[in-house]
């Protein structure tokens, strides 16, 4: 079905003669597969599937929805990905050097400057909330790039879209079981009927220790590991042995909640499945491991709230050896009363008890409680050092106290428990 075909309920039961409750579930099922797209006043849409590796490219609909736009025309191009902004903000001759296919030309009411774009291959987004002609509607409607009205000014617009890419960049370098995992494989998996025989053959073939059992539909029922099938006769059942509802995880699981559930559960396996709890693929301690320390040692692009409120930081090393952090409390840190937020200062304290338990360990970890104490306010504009110290820490665990200082003396206080991910 081509990208942009429209998409119903009692066509695809007509077409493929099912019912039309058969029919809606098949339309929702493809909906979350990201393969169809429903848009009020349209309808449901046959879209392109957005890769993992374009998440910062917009659709057309998407831009539609970040600046409250109305198409005006071509609305079945609004699945397309957009791969560039231009603003119209020159001549027409000089504004088409710029303007090429998959371009969105953000201008005023200016018409010729609407169709010449449309005649580029580029979409269009209308500030001021103005119309356009009939000629250019037609001219969208029959190349399919939509054309949009928005209310707001080009600037506003433009930071309004800027904002949601730059956002879209964040939510990309945040690794999910999706971006390690190779679906499509053959899976390793044990049927309910499969014997221990079976399993130690699969054992010696594939060098693995546990694997999950799946019953007739493919859904995941239980896990049956070394340990379970120990001394058991040949002919016993896994569906007898193995360990029932495992915990499993969904291709959009962030790894570092895989590997959280696997140092708190004690696990080295974890299914990953669907909605209806079907085996998709299966991901091990080691996999998870790996793709946290690679996505460590990236360049990071786009930056959180986190990392722009400690940009501000420098390391500095006392005369003991200890480790301290020095910075400026910037006026953008302030709450409602004029002082620095209790919020940022609690993000500051986490952040340099991260750096001191990386430093010691250098593994990952997952905080699991924090006591903050705040013992009077700090005023913007302020120069303070952040002082970190570890208390306490084994092979599972690590206690840490971090302290704010100003030129007053003691400002805040946070004493903190982290779960150490075992890297083995």
């Amino acid at each position: 079905m081509k990208i942009g075909t429209k998409i119903s309920v009692r066509q695809i039961a007509k077409t493929m003669e099912v019912s039309e409750g058969t029919a809606y579930r098949a339309l929702k099922e493809a909906e979350s597969r990201g393969i169809v797209s429903t848009k009020e006043r349209i309808g449901s849409v046959r879209i392109e599937k957005k890769q993992r590796a374009q998440l910062d490219r917009l659709t057309f609909a998407e831009v539609t929805a970040i600046v409250d736009g109305q198409v005006l025309g071509g609305a079945g191009g609004l699945g397309k990905t957009l791969h560039r902004v231009v603003i119209g903000a020159m001549e027409l001759d000089a504004m088409l050097s710029y303007i090429n296919a998959g371009s969105l030309l953000i201008v005023g009411n200016r018409e010729n400057a609407h169709y010449c774009a449309l005649e580029e291959g580029a979409g269009v987004l209308i500030t001021g909330g103005f119309d356009t002609s009939e000629r250019v509607k037609q001219l969208a409607d029959s190349r399919g790039l939509p054309i949009i009205s928005s209310g707001h000014d080009t600037f506003t617009v433009a930071s309004m879209i800027n904002r949601a890419m730059y956002d879209r960049v964040i939510k990309r370098k945040i690794m999910l079981i999706e971006d390690i995992v190779a679906f499509g494989r053959e899976l390793e998996a044990l049927r309910m009927s499969d014997t221990v025989a079976t399993f130690e053959a699969r054992q010696r073939s594939s060098g693995q220790m546990r694997f999950p059992v799946v019953d007739d539909w493919n859904r995941v029922v239980g896990i049956l590991a070394a340990k379970d099938a120990a001394g058991s006769p040949a002919e016993q059942t896994a569906d007898k042995l193995m360990t029932r509802n495992p915990v499993t995880v969904r291709p959009n699981t962030p790894i570092t909640s895989a590997a959280h559930l696997m140092a708190s559960e004690g696990i080295d396996l974890l299914p990953v499945v669907d909605r209806q709890r079907k085996l998709l693929a299966v991901v091990r301690r080691p996999e998870v491991l790996a793709a946290m320390k690679f996505a460590n040692e990236q360049q990071q692009s786009g930056e959180t709230y986190d990392e722009l409120m400690w940009s501000g930081f420098e390391k500095a090393t006392g005369e003991g050896g200890e480790t301290s952090y020095r910075g400026h409390l910037a006026p953008q840190m302030s709450g409602p009363l004029g002082t620095v937020s209790e919020g940022v200062l609690q993000a500051l304290l986490l952040q340099a008890a991260r750096l001191l338990i990386r430093k010691a360990v250098r593994r990952d970890y997952v905080l699991e409680g924090v006591t903050t104490y705040f013992v009077r306010p700090i005023h913007i504009d302020s120069e303070v050092t952040i002082l970190p110290r570890l208390l306490d820490m084994n092979r599972k665990s690590a206690k840490a106290e971090i302290e704010i200082v100003d030129e007053a003396g003691l400002a805040a206080k946070a004493m903190l428990t982290a779960q150490l991910i075992d890297p083995y």
